[in-house]
């Protein structure tokens, strides 16, 4: 790290403060807001007059989304939904979502995100968990929604559309959708409202004040945590306020050697469902008043790149596997990127000859960050400043502390090898309704262990080297093998099965499936249709393995790191 200018005030026990920026405090000051409601009408008022979101050259004003948000939370409080039930949302990139999640925050109510590609048994789980009153749903998983509805408690549905606010350009949009590209399969919610009525009746409504506290739960963040059984990370108003003034604090440093633009362009590419673009994308775009730049669909590139050419992007966080889609388009190799200050990759790792091929190409280094639904999720960051890529994950960020520790909770020697653990006030207050699944990964002093093997350095450091658990990583998604072993092993042909992660030049690692038949007339395309009606695209196994036998220890449990060779 002989870029990096080490500092000399730093705390002898922390070793990754002497590498800290010279700005950048050990301990974020007292947050200055309650509550992520409180945040964002301060921000609209702040900046009432400055884009906030644009998506298919569509804008929203601060001013326009604090009023449309406004609607939603009258709405919901009219249904008879009261501080702390939770309301899913279920939407791609488009305008819509800032509008629901906001408006849900800002009266109290809890946000569940949902995946849309989910599958009806998926969507069921994870409605059923949470416990969800309401959800909105774009048209296009309606479908969905009505096969998940009868089995939850959910009494309000919400089913929007593409174009609901587009303007005149909406009608054009929901006519290519629905009739030219076929994207909307049939469904029929007898109970449902449209988007356009809730909008309408919200805006005769008023909010009732809630009084809302850091302590409330603002999100049910879905993951794996460290086993197949998908759980609600409880995210607190405080964590994620938290988050925001880490990441603030870090951002800043980007401006000791680049202008500040007047208003900050951000490129929101990654789903807004996903932690690491509700956090970094909308939370921190809302509250520094930059202007979101939202890609409903990031898997057509062309189009994607068509729409990057409209605007000065001069934050793009992303993953891996876009920057190099990207890069291997014609029409991105021509764009200029003069404007672009800051690139974050998360999710997954990025790899280095993908990083060195981004930064000759379009001038800006990839900074690569490190943390997970259950820390917010920015935990640590390379320094903004860096001049090389270093393949690390970076040094732990303000008022957070990293501890490496054997199997024992012990904490290993410097540069030894062991668990990753978080300790800080991004860290979730728990698992929803699993005080079991928390105290695995919770120590007694605090730390969340993160099922992930690394070390740190002399500088404070940390580099990944391995995962403890089985989880596997797709495309910055997590994919537990459980999950997709419990739902190969319920077709009648499959005696057994186990599935484990492989490296994938496009996704960082791909699913592979070993299966041991019962019906020997059993073929891989009847298992991978199975998927297709069970698992969302992400889970489903890219590659099948029959065997006659799986590798057992001697109490019959299957050895997946055997069949990892």
């Amino acid at each position: 790290m002989s870029e990096v200018t080490a500092r000399t005030d730093a705390n002898p026990d922390k070793i990754w403060l002497a590498s800290y920026p010279p700005t950048v405090p050990e301990e974020i000051p007292p947050l200055t807001h309650r509550s992520l409601g409180e945040l964002f009408e301060d921000s609209c008022s702040r900046f009432a007059d400055r884009p906030a979101f644009s998506s298919m050259g569509k804008s929203l004003s601060f001013r326009q989304l604090e009023a449309e948000s406004r609607k939603i939370a009258a709405w919901l409080q009219a249904q008879g939904l009261v501080k702390g039930d939770r309301v899913a949302v279920m939407l791609p990139n488009i305008l819509q979502n800032p509008v629901i999640v906001y408006g849900i925050l800002r009266v109290g109510l809890v946000v569940v995100n949902v995946n849309p590609l989910y599958t009806p048994r998926e969507l069921e789980h994870q409605l059923k968990d949470a416990g969800a009153k309401a959800i909105f749903v774009l048209e296009n998983f309606a479908h969905t929604v009505q096969q998940a509805l009868p089995n939850t408690e959910v009494k309000n549905v919400v089913v929007a559309t593409m174009g609901d606010m587009l303007g005149l350009k909406g009608h054009i949009v929901n006519l290519v959708v629905r009739k030219i590209k076929k994207l909307v399969p049939e469904w029929s919610l007898a109970s449902a409202k449209s988007f356009k009525q809730v909008r309408d009746e919200g805006a005769r409504l008023t909010v009732n004040p809630v009084e809302v506290n850091g302590r409330d739960i603002a999100f049910l963040q879905y993951t794996g945590g460290t086993t197949g059984i998908s759980k609600g990370a409880i995210l607190t108003h405080s964590n994620l306020l938290a988050n925001k003034e880490q990441m603030g604090t870090w951002l800043e440093t980007a401006f000791l050697t680049k202008p500040r633009p007047d208003q900050l362009q951000f490129l929101c590419a990654l789903p807004l469902y996903h932690i690491f673009a509700l956090t970094v994308n909308s939370l921190m775009g809302v509250a520094t008043g930059s202007h979101n730049i939202l890609i409903a669909n990031p898997r057509d590139i062309p189009a994607f790149v068509k729409e990057l050419q409209k605007y000065k992007i001069h934050v793009f966080p992303g993953l891996n596997t876009l920057f190099n889609a990207l890069m291997n388009n014609p029409d991105f190799q021509k764009l200029d990127f003069s404007s672009l200050l800051l690139v974050f990759g998360g999710g997954m790792s990025v790899q280095r000859p993908v990083a060195e091929r981004w930064l000759k190409m379009t001038g800006c280094q990839i900074t690569e960050g490190y943390g997970l639904s259950e820390t917010s999720p920015v935990a640590t960051a390379n320094r903004l400043d860096a001049t090389e890529f270093s393949g690390m994950i970076g040094l732990p960020i303000s008022s957070t502390e990293i501890s490496i520790r054997d199997d024992d909770g012990a904490e290993v020697e410097l540069g030894g090898v062991g668990e990753i653990c978080i300790r800080g006030p991004q860290v979730m207050a728990g698992y929803w309704n699993r005080p079991d699944e928390t105290a695995k990964v919770m120590t007694a002093d605090g730390f969340f262990r993160t099922g992930d093997m690394g070390y740190m350095d002399r500088q404070g450091y940390t580099k990944i080297v391995d995962r403890k658990k089985d989880m596997i990583l797709v495309s910055g998604f997590n994919v537990y093998p459980n999950e997709v072993e419990e739902v190969v092993a319920k077709h009648p042909g499959v005696l057994e099965c186990a599935a484990i992660g492989i490296p994938d030049e496009h996704s960082g690692e791909a699913v592979k499936l070993f299966v041991v038949k019962k019906d020997p007339n059993l073929t891989e395309s009847q298992i991978k249709a199975h998927c297709v009606e069970n698992l969302t695209n992400y889970k489903r196994p890219r590659f099948i393995e029959f065997r006659t036998e799986l590798p057992k220890s001697n109490v019959g449990k299957i050895l997946r790191r055997e069949l990892r060779g």
